[in-house]
């Protein structure tokens, strides 16, 4: 056939469809109309609308188990799981293949890769053509947020992984009553996604499949205008998962943009004191900062309970009285397995004691799955994440640095009720953090919206493997969501900024946070995990003005008699240095901090350059 660009449906206007194309289940008939479009181009076998029912689950993992694609871990240690393991060619995010296809490039920013949309609609149109020949083409109508949720929004997928359904299934809110959503004059974002591994070639030859079907060639493209997420040859994690950084983040972003509210990188918690009064916070940590640990905190201060909303995402909107409300827009957890474990995060381990997807981990003898880090005991015999013989002391790991865990939220035990409430939570405070072993204090306080946003524009870490340059170096990850934000981050800037002037005094109060910080010997002056809550205690008791503060270049900190330090033996001279603020090694970062948005020109918001400024003459005043 000739390969013909299917229309995209408009995000906020349906197109009344016409003929055979509004044949379907869907009462929408640009939906309808869409998937006759779609299945025309990728030529499948067959069309299965998913119902999100269990039913479908279990025959989906039984097809993939007979077929090899899983293994079913042994039911006495944790039912209903399963085992995945991936080409080794496709084992995480590829974010050099990701694009955001803005019409003029500035929109997409120097942060994001961008191509031209029409160009790569033509390259995508070829390599989708006939992609799905020999598969079943499965339409996945997902809402992210609760079904019905005002904060909610709602997409469809198109893929040929029978993985991607389950795991949607599982992360998103998705079947049927998704579907049911999509009413003749309801937005939706349309998303299509294929492995890129038909099973017929175009002369008719067949082939035979394979355990974990992908394609050398890899594309994640994103189309703000359009609202439409096309991604090609790879079926792992967010490459696959079209609800989780591609919409919840990439297009969210711009449709909160749009719309007055925020789509962010975020964990949600709610905490509460010893004299029973909650709070919500939103955290944003980068990756390798604490960020699951946070979400599932065992607190050590007696009194205090942390319960989990959302460990990963957060949508933000301002209900009518102003507040700033939050949703966690997913369904499950997708950790990383390796480093999660008993000592570190017994929580996550309790969550994933059944019905869970497992991915690139290893498999021990007993039929349960293992990982570095997941026990003190490495497992005497078991096979690595390819199925290979594996023993302690081998040079290389038994699971995959970037192996997975899929697994509903609400098997967590520390999640709170309010984790699916429709209407969201009030936020009180919203929290960044970076892992720095010098300037960043362990915990510091934004003393405007302004200065908050300032704080969270320069997030950075220092990078801790070579592959990722060199260690020890600075990588800049403004509000965590460097490579999620779907178009130019110093627009991004000025959105938080507009927000904080429409919020006003109903704006949740900003904190930095810094777990990692070291002293002169190397080693850690926190001792973190359960004690962090010691943290959020001083920000607790200055929501509720109890606690005094000093002011510093880093912003608002804690008097030493204001915080609770009972019971915490700290080495000597270590308080001082976890909030000591040197002004030549401050003076350097500012640097750093001109040259990064020095990368984003003129649309840098003044008020972020005047907070640069004001920092510079502070620190000065301090030589």
């Amino acid at each position: 056939m000739t390969a013909t660009l299917p229309a995209a449906p408009a995000p906020h206007a349906p197109v009344p469809a016409a003929g055979p194309s509004a044949a379907g289940p869907s009462r929408n008939a640009a939906l309808n109309g869409w998937v006759a479009e779609m299945t025309e181009l990728l030529q499948p076998d067959r069309v299965s609308w998913c119902t999100g029912s269990q039913a479908e689950f279990d025959q989906l993992t039984k097809q993939l188990v007979r077929e090899g694609s899983l293994v079913r871990v042994n039911p006495e240690w944790r039912p209903n799981s399963f085992l995945a393991r991936s080409d080794p060619r496709d084992v995480a995010r590829v974010e050099e293949r990701t694009f955001i296809c803005s019409a003029d490039p500035e929109d997409a920013g120097p942060t994001n890769n961008w191509r031209d949309p029409v160009e790569m609609k033509q390259e995508l149109i070829a390599l989708f053509d006939g992609a799905m020949r020999g598969r079943t083409l499965y339409v996945v109508p997902f809402s992210m947020g609760p079904i019905g949720s005002p904060l909610a929004k709602l997409g469809v997928q198109l893929t040929d992984s029978p993985y991607a359904v389950l795991s949607m299934q599982i992360m998103t809110r998705m079947g049927t009553e998704a579907l049911e959503q999509i009413g003749p004059d309801t937005s939706w974002v349309p998303a299509v996604h294929s492995v890129g591994s038909p099973l017929v070639d175009a002369d008719g030859s067949r082939r035979a499949d394979v355990p974990w079907p992908c394609n050398e060639t890899k594309y994640i493209a994103h189309f703000p205008e359009t609202r439409e997420i096309w991604s090609f040859g790879s079926g792992y994690g967010g490459n696959s998962l079209l609800g989780k950084k591609c919409f919840a983040l990439r297009i969210a972003s711009v449709i909160a943009r749009e719309e007055g509210w925020l789509a962010e990188h975020m964990l949600l918690v709610k905490v509460t004191s010893p004299e029973g009064r909650s709070y919500n916070l939103a955290a944003a940590f980068p990756s390798a900062c604490g960020k699951t640990n946070f979400a599932m905190l065992q607190p050590t201060l007696p009194g205090w309970t942390v319960e989990t909303i959302g460990d990963d995402i957060a949508w933000l909107r301002p209900d009518a009285e102003g507040r700033l409300r939050a949703i966690n827009p997913e369904r499950g957890f997708f950790g990383v397995a390796p480093g999660t474990g008993e000592r570190t995060n017994p929580t996550a381990v309790a969550t994933i004691w059944g019905n869970t997807i497992f991915t690139n981990v290893a498999l021990q003898d007993d039929g349960d799955v293992w990982w570095e880090g997941l026990t003190d005991r490495v497992p005497d015999r078991m096979v690595d994440w390819q199925g290979r013989p594996w023993m302690d002391g081998l040079p290389v790991p038994a699971a995959h640095p970037n192996a997975r865990f899929t697994v509903p939220a609400d098997q967590c035990p520390s999640i709170a009720d309010e984790w699916d409430d429709p209407d969201g939570v009030v936020l009180d405070a919203i929290l960044f953090g970076g892992r720095r072993s010098t300037n960043i204090p362990l915990v510091a306080e934004a003393d405007s919206w302004a200065h908050g946003v300032f704080l969270g524009a320069t997030i950075s870490s220092e990078q801790t493997a070579a592959a990722e340059g060199p260690v020890g170096a600075l990588r800049h990850d403004p509000f965590a969501m460097l490579p999620f934000c779907g178009y130019n981050m110093a627009d991004y800037w000025g959105h938080w900024l507009d927000m904080g002037e429409r919020l006003g005094e109903h704006a949740p109060r900003i904190f930095q946070v810094n777990w990692f910080r070291k002293g002169r010997d190397g080693s850690y002056l926190w001792p973190g995990f359960g004690e962090n809550i010691r943290a959020v205690d001083w920000i607790v008791r200055r929501l509720d003005g109890a606690a005094r503060a000093r002011r510093s270049p880093a912003g608002l900190l804690p008097l030493r008699e204001d915080f609770d330090l009972e019971g915490l033996d700290l080495p000597d001279g270590a308080w001082d240095e976890l909030f000591r603020v040197d002004p030549v090694a401050w003076l350097q970062e500012a640097d750093q901090t001109r040259a990064l948005f020095e990368r984003f020109g003129s649309r840098v918001p003044k008020r972020l350059l005047t907070q640069l400024t004001v920092l510079r003459w502070e620190l000065v005043a301090r030589l």
